[in-house]
């Protein structure tokens, strides 16, 4: 576990963003733990958020043209880790996002920002079913460009609901592109291991690691 993703952890902590207790999922599972980017919902709180999403851009030796963030929640990621790359790390990258309407008057169209070309990254908040990646694949290369890479906050590193791959090694093996994310579960279990006020979490989510979880389910090394 990095510096940073120590703090990543102790930051959507405090935000409330990672949570703790008994959460309903799409796939009728019962988790120990949930993730909401929707938390962050101030402009201290979102500002901090894009200066992880940004250092672990940074922290990869991949290169992009422009950033593209899906409508919703993708919006503001990729807004502010846009933002946090140009001011810390010199970067300044392109970004667009997607309408969920197509606008057919003004400019008119359904992609707001830089247009889409080259090599692109996709930020965005965890991928569940991986339908918002799919999407948002499909509109960069109907634009003629092409996805490079996925940025995500947590790869949860569990089955997918019918499968033994995880959601983020079948869009690997899909697109044949990585998914990149500031935590995994691994690196959660390694943080409460390290915090003796978090034992209890650390029983309930090392017991659904056992339960769900996919041995090797880094798609990218961490």
């Amino acid at each position: 576990m990095k510096p940073y993703q120590c703090e990543f952890l102790d930051f959507v902590i405090a935000h409330g963003a990672l949570r703790f207790g008994e959460f309903k999922l799409k796939s009728g599972r019962k988790s120990p733990y949930f993730f909401n980017a929707g938390s962050f919902n101030s402009g201290g709180a979102l500002m901090r958020l894009g200066e992880f999403y940004a250092h672990t851009i940074a922290d990869r030796e991949e290169t992009f043209d422009m950033l593209f963030g899906p409508a919703y929640k993708g919006i503001p990621l990729v807004s502010a880790t846009a933002i946090a790359l140009a001011h810390h790390h010199r970067l300044d990258l392109p970004y667009a996002f997607n309408r969920k309407e197509i606008k057919d008057h003004g400019e008119g169209g359904g992609v707001v920002g830089a247009r889409l070309e080259g090599r692109v990254a996709i930020i965005d908040d965890v991928v569940s079913a991986g339908l918002s990646v799919a999407n948002s694949v499909e509109l960069i290369r109907q634009a003629g460009a092409s996805a490079a890479a996925v940025f995500i906050a947590l790869d949860r590193q569990e089955q997918a609901d019918r499968g033994a791959a995880t959601a983020t090694q079948a869009i690997h093996q899909r697109y044949q592109i990585p998914v990149y994310a500031i935590v995994t579960l691994s690196i959660l279990i390694e943080y409460l291991a390290q915090h003796e006020d978090h034992a209890a979490q650390l029983d309930a989510i090392s017991c659904y690691q056992r339960q769900y979880g996919v041995i090797g389910g880094d798609v990218t090394p961490i």
